[in-house]
Formats: structure tokens, C-alpha cells, sequence
């Protein structure tokens, strides 16, 4: 394995008694012998591994959406057409189930909440513990401005599937110009950038904090349990911002897939399905800078609502509604309207796989230097059934996971799901969820 200078790759010398040194591009020398890229990051590691989540609501219709073929070279039914051109790069996952045992159905809720915590149960308050993507941000997140960035289509800052805990949601940025002044805003330092100089403001604003860390250290030993409790949610997000302001205070490493993007138009929020498609690329391709910038390394992206507020342009019907009311089509067989919302939704899926996918980055794309699980709250919103709740993933994982394969299960707990997920990030858990949900039993089907 080469080293490099964490400062980037430099050639040194002397010059009159006096040291210089000279920058240099991108090599092919700065690949390893397997043709791995290596950053121009702390120590000169390899490039970042990221994780995320993409929701949409309202499931699917089975038997227009599950593939028939498992394996590699799945089908396309025709609520999947969409994915053909990214289809290689996307694994699906059928059949695995939200068992609830004793719990009852709560609509659009039990489903995401066994999916992400591994719980049955019927309330997001009630959560034993945090989502999977909070755990792989608590073990990956660290070195980024951002531990993870929520986002959501919809233009509603509480759309979120992201807890700490029952009480403790991680609220969304709820649109591309938010998006935007978030991540690349008076706050962000270019990674590229030939000059770097510590802002006043951020060491002023650091030496506030660190001067009362002795104070908040007495202040703890003095707690009893519950006091405490409600004090380390606090100071959590003290330390967030201590960690934001040190890292503010150094030159960040170069990253050579950043390129700072244009400040983007400021679209209204809509439930309008052509104006969401919009909304929504545009917010996937600053997300895709923001990784690429390495401004965080763990997202979770919300294209539509647990409910689906998706509507046609000048139809008085949304997705939701059609899903319980629509008659279905005795001659198609299957709800016409709600068919073409769930397709809609896999055209935006496909469109956030080819965003990632069009950044180049080493020897490869982003795309191949992240995991993204795609998942609904539902399998056939008709009936709110959580038995066969479809999930996608894609992306490579910087080369642990395989790519464009149909798993399809016959019931298993979707439970493995989030176990893999945490175990292919570094997450020490080889048991994951609880009651009918536990599962010690990862998806071999997908590791390379």
C-alpha cells in the first residue's frame, strides 16, 4: 500500500536553502495494484464509503413490481421498466416481511418502523432504539461538517424517517435552495480550494464552547438518571457543533470529484408528480456534490410521503387516495392510476442511481463508493400489507457488495436487511431487532 502526505500529493524539495513544494494532478500511480483509488485524504486513505436511504410511499402493486426470475439478469415488470438503464447497478429485494406477532397494522406506520429499527410496533414514540441509518452515521459520520443530511422532496422539514429515538427526529432540508445554503453556504470550505484561512468567527465561537466544558462535566456529575438522560441528548448536539467547529479549522482534504455547483433555482414546493420529478433531481445532484465535496457521508432522501401526496397535474385524486379508492380495471387487472404513481416513483429512484452514477471519482463512479437502500412503507397499499415491503439497493459499497441480483425471500424477517446495511458499514452488531424480528442472518446473497 502507498502512502501520501495528508497535505496532498506534493513532490518536495530545496531551493536556495529554503524547502518548496510542488502540487501534482490525479495519477494512475495513485491507485493501488487492485486499480483502487486512493484520496488525496487524512493519511491517504482510500476514498470514503457511503451510506443512505431513499423512500417513496405507497408501495407497489406485486405482481406489477416483484421480478419473476431471482438471480442476476431479473426480469423487468413493468412498474420496474423505469430502472432498465441503471438496472445493473440496482439488486431488488422481495418477499421479506414486517412480522409484527401481537401488534396491530398501524397504516403507513409499523411497516417503516420494522424496516428501520427492527421492532414491530405501531408507533414511531415508541422506539426501542435508533434507525439503522442513525447507527451507521454514529459509526461512520465522524471527519464531515454534516454526521448525515436528511432530505425530503415534499417541501415539509418533518418528513423524516431518521430517529434517535421516539422523541429525537432528524428534521429534513426541504428543498434544493435550502439544500444548497446548507451545504455550500457561508459554512463550507472547497476542499479544492489552492488557499485556506481559519474564519475569526468559528475560533471565537469555539473558545465559547470549549470554556464551558468543565462546567458541563460538574454539571453531570451532579445528575441523577433521568436528568442525565435528557442531558446527553443535549450535549450530543453540543458536540456536534464542536466537532463542526474544529473541522472548520482545518484545510480540508482534497477531494477530487468536488466541483462547487451553481446555486440552484428556488422551486416551490408541490405534490404536483412532474414538479416533485423536478424538485427532486435537483436536490439528488447536490446531494451528489455534497458527497462527492466529502461533506457528509450518510443521507437519507425522501421522493414522496408515507402517504404518497402525489398528484397528476389537474386531477382532483392523489396517490393515496386512488390506492384505497380506485375500482381496479377488470380487463387490466390491476388499479390503473396507482400503477402509474408507483412507476413514477421507480422513474425518480432511477434518476437519484444515475445521479450518483454520473460523478466520476477514482477509478470509478461515487455510486460505487456508496450503499443506498431504497424501501417503501408497504408492499400493496391497497391493503397496507406489510408482507413483501419492496426494497432496492444500489451502489457497491467500495467494492463489498455485488450489484444488479433479485433476492427474493420467502417471508424472512426484513429485519436481515438492516443488519447487513450495518454490518457492511462497520457497525459491531451480529444480532439486530427483537421478538419475531431478530435475526442474526445477513445478506450473503449480496456481499462480493
Amino acid at each position: 500500500m502507498r502512502h501520501f502526505d495528508r497535505r496532498g500529493f506534493l513532490l518536495r524539495g530545496m531551493q536556495g536553502g529554503a524547502a518548496v513544494a510542488v502540487g501534482l494532478p490525479f495519477l494512475d500511480y495513485f491507485l493501488n495494484d487492485s486499480g483502487t483509488a486512493f484520496a488525496a485524504t487524512h493519511g491517504g486513505g482510500r476514498l470514503p464509503v457511503r451510506f443512505g436511504t431513499w423512500f417513496w410511499g405507497c408501495g407497489m402493486i406485486p405482481d406489477r413490481w416483484n421480478p419473476k426470475n431471482a438471480g442476476t439478469g431479473y426480469d423487468l415488470p413493468p412498474e420496474l421498466a423505469p430502472i432498465k438503464a441503471v438496472q445493473d447497478q440496482v439488486s431488488i429485494l422481495s418477499g421479506f416481511n414486517v412480522l409484527l406477532g401481537a401488534k396491530s397494522n398501524q397504516p403507513h406506520v409499523s411497516g417503516n418502523v420494522g424496516l428501520r429499527t427492527g421492532t414491530p410496533s405501531d408507533s414511531w414514540q415508541q422506539l426501542a432504539g435508533p434507525t439503522f441509518d442513525v447507527a451507521i452515521a454514529d459509526a461512520i459520520g465522524a471527519g464531515t461538517l454534516f454526521r448525515s443530511l436528511e432530505l425530503s422532496a415534499d417541501g415539509n422539514a418533518r418528513t423524516s424517517f431518521s430517529y434517535r429515538s421516539g422523541t429525537e427526529m432528524n428534521p429534513s432540508v426541504a428543498s434544493p435552495m435550502e439544500l444548497y445554503r446548507r451545504v455550500f453556504g457561508a459554512d463550507f470550505r472547497d476542499p479544492n480550494a489552492a488557499e485556506f484561512t481559519p474564519d475569526p468567527k468559528v475560533m471565537a465561537r469555539r473558545s465559547v464552547l470549549s470554556a464551558v466544558t468543565d462546567e458541563r462535566r460538574r454539571l453531570l456529575g451532579k445528575l441523577g438518571a433521568e436528568d442525565k438522560a435528557r442531558m446527553d441528548s443535549y450535549f450530543t448536539a453540543i458536540r456536534e457543533v464542536e466537532n463542526k467547529l474544529a473541522l472548520q479549522l482545518e484545510k480540508p482534504p482534497r477531494a477530487e470529484a468536488c466541483i462547487v455547483p451553481a446555486q440552484p433555482a428556488d422551486l416551490p414546493a408541490s405534490t404536483d408528480v412532474s414538479a416533485r420529478q423536478k424538485s427532486h433531481q435537483l436536490m439528488s445532484q447536490l446531494l451528489a456534490m455534497a458527497l462527492a465535496c466529502n461533506q457528509t457521508k450518510v443521507f437519507n432522501m425522501v421522493f414522496s410521503t408515507a402517504t404518497a401526496d402525489l398528484r397528476q397535474a389537474g386531477s382532483p385524486t392523489g396517490y393515496h387516495q386512488a390506492t384505497h379508492e380506485e375500482q381496479v380495471d377488470r380487463t387490466k387487472g390491476y388499479q390503473p392510476t396507482v400503477d402509474d404513481f408507483s412507476t413514477q416513483s421507480m422513474q425518480g429512484w432511477a434518476d437519484f442511481v444515475a445521479a450518483m452514477a454520473s460523478i466520476k471519482e477514482g477509478d470509478g463512479t461515487l455510486l460505487d463508493n456508496m450503499l443506498v437502500v431504497a424501501h417503501s412503507e408497504v408492499s400493496y397499499a391497497k391493503n397496507h400489507d406489510v408482507n413483501g415491503i419492496p426494497v432496492m439497493l444500489a451502489g457497491r459499497a467500495g467494492g463489498k457488495v455485488k450489484t444488479g441480483i433479485h433476492v427474493a425471500s420467502q417471508g424472512d424477517p426484513i429485519s436481515r436487511v438492516g443488519l447487513t446495511m450495518q454490518q457492511l458499514m462497520g457497525v459491531p452488531v451480529d444480532t439486530w431487532g427483537t421478538e419475531a424480528m431478530q435475526t442474526s442472518r445477513p445478506l450473503s446473497e449480496i456481499m462480493a
